[in-house]
């Protein structure tokens, strides 16, 4: 890894937002996936949640639609999978998150309106049939992108933006982008992951921790 790259690195970590995130519920068309994985990128989203499609498989990172929409981002952006959304919405909860879920509902409203300073993640449902009831009862809030045209509903993908990015102006005006997010020690572990991603596969299969870096994002020699 070149001093360079290692800088770069360091200043898009610098920029991560662990209290960020989203939930998939679902979403099984890989350009819709891997869309909303750009835009998490593009906001600072460390880890996005997902629930596999009842045919238990992830959109497959290796497709052309994949490739052609995610920018890479899947390299950026850790996915961690979940069994279903109700319990994925609880998990989350117990670390202190409010999850907001895209649906209609007597209680929604207005995505502009929670607090995106707070640890948030936006669950956001499948093409078809959206956020399960059971999914959006268990969330903290159920949230509406307002519309006045023919059509009421907006792809996923463009729901997610939409509403990523008033989280990021929400954070931006708080100044929560000026300062790094993350702990020391997880920016470290971020920084050498996406530097040297297959050494830091060998080093977890070995269950060994990762080497430290220098300035230059070098091993530092012992």
């Amino acid at each position: 890894m070149t001093p360079e790259r290692y800088h770069k690195i360091m200043r898009v970590l610098g920029k991560r937002q662990p209290t960020l995130s989203v939930l998939m519920d679902e979403v099984n068309k890989p350009h819709n996936f891997s869309a909303i994985l750009r835009t998490c990128d593009a906001v600072g989203v460390l880890t996005a949640h997902a629930v596999p499609p009842k045919s238990g498989e992830m959109p497959s990172f290796g497709s052309s639609a994949y490739e052609a929409t995610s920018g890479s981002a899947h390299k950026w952006v850790r996915v961690q999978p979940h069994a279903d959304a109700v319990s994925a919405v609880r998990e989350l909860q117990a670390q202190g998150v409010q999850v907001l879920a895209t649906h209609l509902s007597q209680r929604s409203v207005d995505y502009r309106t929670p607090d995106y300073t707070q640890p948030t993640c936006v669950l956001l449902g499948a093409e078809k049939w959206g956020v399960s009831d059971a999914a959006a009862e268990a969330a903290d809030g159920n949230i509406i992108i307002p519309m006045f045209g023919m059509v009421q509903s907006l792809n996923v993908s463009v729901a997610a933006a939409t509403i990523l990015f008033e989280a990021q102006r929400q954070r931006l005006s708080a100044g929560m982008y000026d300062t790094p997010q993350l702990a020391p020690d997880a920016l470290a572990r971020a920084a050498f992951e996406w530097g040297y991603p297959d050494l830091a596969a060998g080093y977890r299969e070995r269950g060994e921790a990762y080497p430290a870096l220098d300035e230059e994002g070098q091993f530092v020699r012992t």
